[in-house]
């Protein structure tokens, strides 16, 4: 959600920040914009839309050694080319990016900006207002930004550049990702380590209400006192052809294949010595003293900690109840006297999952952050970290990061009940070998998911998932895929709660999928089904190999029934997808979202 770039040196930068803002499109956007700095000034070319518009809007003669640049996603005013980044201050001395959402932006502007007219309806613009503001009140630069930063309420990831001091990007953050990276004669900004992976793949990280002095030669990191910080830097651990489409049309299907090998490189990344699946001697230490585990996670990392509890209170036996972030921020239930806390989150940025994180450790309590991000926010603040091995995930509608996450969460199951001595009646490495041959064969069965799509959605408004027991769970984002990426509304159902008001929406034609890979409610699903049949729906069957009748529309290659989900969320991630393509949508990009919701 937003992204920022930024650099400093003695290049012509215009073109690595444009190539720095694709990198950054996966996070989802409305609007882009950059900043170049030269002898002549500071040169603004921002437009509503994609990257590829913002490049038809750029001066191709203009060349600076120093620039930064933003993608947006709406939080105050419409997308538009006057609400998006860069803003500049009233002066045009101060031009500045901005992530995240300042919560008192009224305030401050009612208390020290009257009389200063605004351009845009951003909370964005008061910030580089007021830092003009104090500067003219005869404040220096870095003084006025460090005082500014000490007013604002909320979350923020800022760069700023001075057109008096145009060897200097002003960086600061505070809940919202940014990173600097460190180059030879020049260093960058980035929300995101793939954006400026073109020319550097050594970062530093930084912590909230941490500020930068970033100039061509040198980093300058200090606290909110102003305490210089001397921080050691890491090497992302990205190649560079991980986060290109290579021959796919679209990055959610590259995902989506790539499935199979994730879940083999996690067995690979989790087997001990003796080639048994493992996790960290201290995780599970604190899992053996707690009384209950609370899964806190938003959208697809939610669905996939619904699993996560089967598979740890059915293997582990131990109390697993799951939330959803933004609720349970705001709402806290009664919790048990030894709790312990995971945290899922593809990003690793979550800003709900956040919240909650920093509220459970003032209570004191034992936090797991399991994500594909390593030194993100939520694995830095968390007391223990478990990492997904995915890969970059570009699509905004995750799939290989979806069933990462319930790999890695049965590793932590099967890992716990050994630990308190129980038996597990099967080989975890085997089965999830196991599985993903399964999800290599569906992944090869395109034709077959494509004509699904073709028969039961091609001209359909709204699509019902039904399932009992771990396939609801699996319905549940089988709907949000396809709500998500089409735009069909779509909702997952417990079948038995069809007839408790929801089927009074099922009309002639009505579709319905319907998944059956559990042996003890086969029957009962298979009844729901016949009950919508009879209401006109166009009742699509996906059934496990074993459980399967003579009209079913697909049968699942078999595995260990706790294991179906990683099999059968695979053909309705693809249907989706068809769904999508052959409506023509922005499949990557979905209208309205983004890949890392960085706001609450």
């Amino acid at each position: 959600m937003c992204g920022i770039v930024g650099y400093v040196g003695q290049q012509n930068c215009k073109e690595i920040l444009l190539r720095g803002l694709e990198k950054l499109e996966y996070r989802g956007y409305d609007s882009a914009g950059i900043a170049l700095l030269n002898e002549a000034g500071v040169h603004i070319f921002k437009e509503k839309g994609r990257i590829a518009q913002l490049r038809e809007a750029v001066d191709t003669t203009v060349d600076a050694p120093v620039g930064i640049g933003h993608t947006r996603w709406a939080t105050h005013g419409i997308p538009s080319r006057v609400n998006a980044h860069p803003h500049q201050s009233a002066s045009g001395r101060f031009t500045l990016v901005h992530n995240g959402v300042i919560e008192n932006y009224t305030l401050l502007y009612n208390e020290y900006l009257q009389g200063i007219s605004l351009q845009s309806d951003t909370d964005t613009e008061v910030v580089v207002q007021l830092i003009d503001k104090l500067v003219q009140e005869g404040a220096a630069a870095e003084e006025a930004f460090r005082n500014v930063l000490s007013l604002l309420k909320g979350s923020y990831a800022i760069a700023l550049l001075d057109a008096e001091d145009p060897e200097v990007i002003y960086v600061a953050k505070n809940k919202s990702p940014l990173l600097v990276g460190l180059g030879d004669g020049f260093n960058v900004v980035a929300s995101d380590a793939m954006a400026m992976l073109q020319v550097t793949s050594q970062y530093v990280e930084l912590m909230d209400q941490e500020t930068v002095i970033l100039t061509e030669n040198s980093i300058q990191i200090k606290d909110a006192a102003g305490h210089l910080i001397e921080r050691a830097p890491y090497e992302a651990l990205l190649d560079a052809s991980d986060i290109e489409k290579g021959t796919y049309e679209h990055y959610m299907l590259k995902e989506i294949d790539e499935q199979p090998p994730v879940i083999r490189k996690i067995i690979q990344e989790y087997s001990n010595d003796k080639n048994e699946l493992e996790i960290d001697s201290d995780i599970r230490q604190a899992l053996l003293d707690v009384d209950r585990i609370y899964i806190i996670a938003a959208g697809t990392s939610y669905n996939a900690g619904l699993i996560g509890k089967e598979f740890i209170e059915k293997i582990a036996r131990v109390h697993t109840e799951v939330f959803v972030a933004s609720e349970f921020s705001y709402n806290m239930p009664l919790l048990s006297q030894k709790p312990l806390f995971i945290f899922i989150s593809q990003s690793g940025e979550t800003a709900d999952s956040r919240a909650v994180l920093v509220q459970v450790k003032e209570l004191g309590y034992k936090t797991l952050t399991i994500t594909n991000v390593p030194g993100s926010t939520l694995s830095r603040e968390a007391d223990y970290t478990l990492l997904l091995h995915a890969g970059p995930e570009i699509a905004v509608a995750s799939t290989k990061a979806y069933t990462a996450q319930m790999a890695v969460l049965a590793i932590l199951a099967v890992d716990l009940a050994r630990a308190k001595g129980s038996s597990v009646p099967f080989d975890v490495t085997q089965e999830l070998g196991l599985v993903a041959n399964a999800m290599e064969t569906l992944c090869n069965e395109k034709e077959e998911m494509e004509q699904i799509a073709e028969e039961y959605l091609s001209v359909s408004r709204n699509c019902f998932f039904i399932g009992r027991a771990v396939d609801y769970y699996v319905c549940l984002e089988g709907s949000l895929k396809l709500k998500e990426i089409s735009y069909i509304q779509a909702e997952g159902f417990a079948g038995g709660e069809l007839k408790h008001g929801t089927i009074a929406l099922i009309e002639n034609r009505t579709p319905i999928i319907a998944l059956t890979t559990q042996q003890h409610v086969n029957l009962g699903i298979r009844g729901n089904v016949q009950e919508v049949i009879a209401r006109g729906a166009n009742a699509c069957i996906i059934s496990m190999e074993g459980l399967e009748q003579i009209n079913d529309r697909l049968v699942l290659p078999h595995v260990l029934d706790l294991f179906t989900p990683f099999v059968s969320v695979v053909p309705l991630q693809l249907i989706a997808y068809y769904a999508a393509r052959q409506r023509g949508c922005d499949i990557d990009k979905p209208r309205n979202l983004a890949k890392s919701v960085t706001v609450e």
